[in-house]
């Protein structure tokens, strides 16, 4: 059993957004099956009295990232449309602190650490044990991790919580693997 201490713990929600999920241009499958367990783990640190944060994908029209530029992506959570908003469903609290991330049109950033004022904020708050859910698994939720990791905070990756694109079989996987490797520890809603 963890118990959460609302000195030292946060919760990161990354990128729950209405393009990473169904109906959206970057669409991870089933990936809004995750946001009913998301939520849960936002009621236990809103009651709990801690930090939430929820990063998003907040990109110019021209971002370098997408195919039309030379990138990987098709054009997603552009700024001003439906795709960069957070998911309906998504039971976000009024204490949520909202990260931005991928501003700059010429940079790629996966990480919720990156270019933004995530670290600082964190910092501030004294957030000792970050705890980590969202998508993709295998791309903005490892790099963050990673980041988060690489900056000396304790992650915690919340297993019944985040979903992979795979794009290779078992890119997922892998990634847990690696996080864990790293020196993350995992979790799920029935043990905390």
């Amino acid at each position: 059993m963890n118990s959460l201490n609302p000195e030292q713990d946060a919760l990161l929600i990354v990128d729950i957004q209405n393009d990473f999920l169904p109906g959206g241009s970057l669409a991870i499958t089933d990936g809004d099956s995750i946001i009913p367990t998301i939520n849960s783990y936002i009621k236990k640190f809103a009651d709990a009295g801690a930090a939430i944060f929820a990063s998003r994908d907040y990109h110019p029209a021209e971002h370098i990232s997408f195919k039309d530029q030379g990138g990987p992506w098709p054009p997603h959570c552009v700024v001003g449309t439906w795709g960069v908003q957070f998911h309906p469903d998504l039971q976000l609290s009024d204490n949520t602190i909202y990260i931005e991330k991928g501003t700059n049109i010429g940079k790629e950033a996966y990480s919720a650490m990156d270019e933004t004022p995530l670290a600082g904020k964190l910092q501030q708050a004294a957030i000792k044990r970050v705890f980590i859910c969202g998508v993709a698994t295998d791309y903005c939720v490892l790099a963050s991790g990673k980041d988060l990791l690489a900056a000396a905070f304790e992650v915690v990756l919340l297993m019944d919580a985040i979903k992979a694109v795979d794009v290779n079989p078992g890119d997922g996987d892998r990634a847990v693997a690696e996080l864990i490797s790293s020196g993350a520890t995992q979790l799920t809603i029935n043990n905390l």
